[in-house]
């Protein structure tokens, strides 16, 4: 009884630009709503507002990050990261040897 009225959660899918490109032409040409188009092509519209979105910071009419700038942060994060843990084990393995060298 428990599981009536629960959806399950839709498997997440993974696009290639083609496909979003040719999604967001299908948009900006007026004859179809956001909705519709998802509703056409079963995605959800958040998804396809995002895509929108997205292409336009991309051509240069509406302020944001875009798409190049977004893949930079991330590799520039994911560095980050990767450089303080670097330096975490270095300040780790400075002590045990401070303290045996004693």
């Amino acid at each position: 009884m428990e599981s009536m009225g629960k959806k399950k959660p839709r498997p997440r899918r993974s696009f290639t630009p083609e496909f979003k490109a040719e999604i967001v032409e299908l948009c900006r040409r007026g004859d179809r709503s956001v909705g519709q188009v998802a509703k056409d092509f079963d995605l959800t519209e958040t998804a396809v507002r995002l895509w929108v979105s997205q292409a336009d910071t991309d051509a240069g009419e509406r302020d944001g990050l875009t798409s190049g700038e977004r893949e930079e942060l991330a590799a520039l994060r994911r560095e980050n990261r990767r450089l303080r843990e670097d330096v975490e084990i270095l300040k780790r393995a400075t002590a045990f040897f401070a303290k045996e060298t004693r």
